[in-house]
C-alpha cells in the first residue's frame, strides 16, 4: 500500500511505524550471521578444551585459565565497545570488533603451548565481548516498535546457529585427527572476512546520526526503509531537529547510569547479567568436559552435547513469541526460573536419557532466557547511551563468566557436579527476581534522548 507520512515526522516514529520489509530482513540476518560466528568461537572452546586436556595434558587450572582470559578480554571489550559505539557509531564498531576476534581466532590455529593460546584468546575475547551488546543496540535502533522485542530474540536464535556448527565441528572435526582442534581454529577465522561485509553492506543507525545532529544522513536511510516498504515520504531534513542528548561524553554516558532516573534499572540489570553469565558459562564451557570425567568417551560427550545444544533453537522461538506477549520482565523471569529447574536435574541426572532430558531442558530454558535479556537491555536506556549502558551491563556480566569457570573445578572437587549445578541453580533465582526491577518497554517507543 503507498501512502504518505508528515514532513516533519520524528525519525524514530517513522521507523516505529514501518512494516518489517526486506531491509529489516537484510539487516537482521546480517547481524545475526556475525552473531552466528561468535557463538561458534565461544563454543568451540568447550569442545577444544576437552582435546587439548588430553594431547596436552594441561590441567583443569590451565583450562579454566584458558576459558577465563577470553572472558576477561570479553569484560573489556564491552565495557570499551559500547562507549565507542556511542562515540563512532554502531556499525563501524559492529565490524573492526568482528575483524579484531576473527584474525585472533585464526591466529590461535598456530598456538604452540598454552602461554601463546592464553594471549590469543585475550584478543578474541575483547572483540567478541565489545561486539554481542552493540549489535543488539544496532538492531533494536532499526526494528518496529511492535515487534522490536521479537526481532532481537530472533537475532539471539542466531547464537543457537553458531553454536551448533561449533558442536558439529567439535564432533566432526576435532577427534579426526591430532590437529583437528587447529582446524576448528582456523574456521573460527571467517569473521575476519565477513567483517568487510558488515563493514560496506550495512546502514549505520538513523537513530545514532540524528543524536549526532547528522539529520540528512538519517533521513536518507530512513527513506530507503519507507521506500522498500511502498511508502512515499517528501520530509524536510532541515525541519528535523535533534532530540536532546542526555550525556554527550564518555564521562556524562557512565555517570547518568547512576543518575535518579536510572540507577534502580542499572542496578536489576547488571545483576541479571552477572548471574546468568555464571551460570551459563560455568555449565556450558565444562559440559563436555564434565561428560569426559564422568566416563563418556570423547567422540560420545561431544555427540551429547550436539543433541543438548540442539534444543536451544525452540527455546529461542517459544521466547521470541512470549515477549511481544507476556511482555519483557515476565518472559525474562520465567526462563530463568525454568533453568534453575533444569540445573538442578541436569546435576542429579543418571543415564544417557536422563543427562540428555535435562540438558535439553537446561539449553532450552536458558538460551530463551538470553534472548530475553538481549532484548530488553538496549531499551531501558536512552539513545545518547543506549550503547555505553548496553556494553557495561554486558561488561560486568563478564566478570561472572571470568570467575565461574575457574571455580568448577573447585566446587567439582568439594561436592561435585549435583553440587556445581545447584549453585548454577541460586544464581538463576536471583536473576529470575532482579528482572522485576527492570523497564518493560513491550510495544513503545525507544527513548530517542
Amino acid at each position: 500500500m503507498t501512502g504518505s507520512v508528515p514532513s516533519r515526522a520524528n525519525l524514530g516514529t517513522r521507523l516505529d511505524d514501518l512494516p518489517f520489509t526486506r531491509r529489516h530482513l537484510r539487516l537482521l540476518t546480517g547481524s545475526g550471521l556475525g552473531w552466528a560466528l561468535d557463538a561458534m568461537d565461544v563454543g568451540l572452546i568447550s569442545f577444544i578444551l576437552a582435546a587439548l586436556a588430553q594431547q596436552w595434558d594441561i590441567s583443569k587450572t590451565e583450562s579454566g585459565w584458558i576459558a577465563s582470559v577470553g572472558f576477561i578480554g570479553m569484560a573489556l571489550g564491552a565495557s570499551l565497545g559500547g562507549l565507542l559505539a556511542d562515540r563512532f557509531g554502531r556499525r563501524q564498531v559492529f565490524a573492526i570488533t568482528l575483524l579484531i576476534y576473527g584474525l585472533a581466532t585464526g591466529a590461535s590455529a598456530l598456538a604452540g603451548g598454552v602461554a601463546i593460546l592464553l594471549v590469543l584468546r585475550f584478543f578474541v575475547g575483547l572483540g567478541l565481548g565489545a561486539e554481542l551488546p552493540v549489535a543488539s543496540t544496532y538492531v533494536s535502533e532499526f526494528a518496529p516498535a511492535r515487534i522490536r522485542g521479537r526481532l532481537i530474540v530472533i537475532l539471539e536464535a542466531f547464537w543457537a546457529v553458531g553454536w551448533t556448527a561449533a558442536a558439529l565441528i567439535g564432533y566432526f572435526v576435532i577427534p579426526a585427527s591430532a590437529d583437528g582442534w587447529r582446524w576448528a581454529f582456523a574456521l573460527g577465522a571467517v569473521p575476519a572476512v565477513y567483517a568487510l561485509v558488515v563493514r560496506w553492506g550495512l546502514p549505520e543507525s538513523p537513530r545514532w546520526l540524528a543524536s549526532r545532529g547528522r539529520i540528512s544522513e538519517a533521513e536518507r536511510i530512513v527513506a530507503t526503509f519507507e521506500a522498500d516498504a511502498g511508502i512515499v515520504a517528501s520530509p524536510s531534513p532541515s525541519a528535523e531537529r535533534p532530540a536532546r542528548a542526555l550525556a554527550v561524553s564518555a564521562r556524562a554516558r557512565l555517570g547518568t547510569l547512576w543518575s535518579a532516573e536510572f540507577r534502580l534499572r542499572t542496578l536489576c540489570i547488571w545483576l541479571v547479567w552477572f548471574c546468568v553469565n555464571f551460570a551459563y558459562y560455568g555449565a556450558f564451557i565444562w559440559i563436555p568436559s564434565i561428560l569426559v570425567d564422568a566416563g563418556y568417551d570423547l567422540i560420545r560427550s561431544f555427540g551429547f552435547t550436539l543433541v543438548i545444544t540442539l534444543a536451544q533453537i525452540p527455546g529461542y522461538a517459544v521466547a521470541a513469541w512470549l515477549i511481544e506477549v507476556w511482555g519483557r520482565r515476565l518472559t525474562l523471569s520465567v526462563f530463568l526460573v525454568g533453568s534453575a529447574a533444569s540445573a538442578v536435574l541436569f546435576g542429579t541426572a543418571s543415564g544417557d536419557a536422563a543427562i540428555i532430558g535435562s540438558g535439553m531442558a537446561l539449553s532450552f530454558f536458558n538460551l530463551g532466557a538470553w534472548g530475553a535479556l538481549y532484548a530488553v537491555t538496549p531499551e531501558i536506556y536512552p539513545t545518547s547511551l543506549r550503547g555505553t549502558g548496553s556494553g557495561w551491563a554486558a561488561g560486568v556480566g563478564r566478570i561472572a563468566s571470568i570467575i565461574a569457570p575457574l571455580l568448577v573445578p573447585v566446587l567439582l572437587g568439594i561436592g561435585g557436579a549435583p553440587l556445581l549445578f545447584v549453585v548454577f541453580a541460586a544464581f538463576f533465582v536471583v536473576a529470575a527476581v532482579a528482572a522485576w526491577g527492570l523497564v518493560d518497554r513491550r510495544g513503545q517507543a525507544l527513548d530517542d534522548r
